[in-house]
């Protein structure tokens, strides 16, 4: 005989709503949206709190912009710059100490935009009288690049100042010296021994008689090629 009384069973409803409940949920459960590679290249999307590393000068984000008239022209064997207009036309300030900044870049097409221009732009026709007058913003700019760690850079700026030596001469005697520090420091490394004594060598060269007793005072070892 049955009685009146059935247990029911459980709705599809009520079993939905359970499993559905946000308790239920585990945190570890929860699918997160994946970033797309797009992503990186939209400045939207980037989390300004992100841990995202600092530029090594505003070379990247003013090239970027166009502030830099030059361009990159990739070629088969070799690169080389387009310039916007001809360099002879070009205002030093602040294109050169731009440029100069740019040497501390890692990153293609920086290191060989800053690399090629500061040295395209050293060989106009006025580049000594239009040089001169910047040797105070320039030089702590080289010297930011001779003191970086990464070697690369380091090259890039030891370069540099011996193209800047070449253009300028003994004017740049007087900046020398706070220069010559980061350089002697790089001498324990047998990696750049010989370029950094061949820079010392044109840095005498084109700097004269006065540049030899500077040049000794931050490196003693240094022999004179005039001796």
């Amino acid at each position: 005989m049955s009685s009146g009384f059935q247990i029911k069973p459980k709705t599809a409803i009520q079993k939905s709503k359970t499993s559905s409940s946000p308790s239920s949920i585990s945190p570890d459960l929860a699918v997160k949206p994946q970033p797309r590679p797009s992503d990186k290249l939209n400045p939207k999307t980037i989390d300004p709190f992100g841990d995202h590393s600092k530029a090594p000068s505003a070379f990247s984000a003013i090239y970027s912009k166009g502030g830099i008239p030059c361009r990159l022209v990739h070629g088969s064997v070799k690169h080389k710059l387009q310039w916007e207009c001809l360099p002879e036309t070009l205002p030093f300030d602040p294109l050169l100490i731009t440029l100069a900044e740019g040497l501390r870049e890692t990153k293609h097409p920086y290191t060989f935009v800053s690399k090629e221009g500061f040295k395209e732009l050293l060989l106009v026709e006025d580049a000594t009288e239009k040089a001169i007058p910047l040797l105070p913003r320039l030089v702590p700019v080289l010297k930011a690049a001779l003191a970086h760690l990464n070697g690369e850079v380091f090259e890039r700026g030891l370069n540099a100042l011996v193209q800047l030596s070449a253009i300028v001469g003994p004017a740049l005697n007087d900046q020398l010296k706070h220069l010559l520090t980061s350089i002697s420091k790089r001498l324990m490394d047998k990696k750049f021994k010989e370029q950094i004594t061949v820079a010392l060598q044109k840095l005498e060269q084109y700097g004269g008689k006065e540049s030899v007793a500077i040049i000794k005072s931050k490196i003693p070892t240094y022999c004179s090629i005039s001796s």
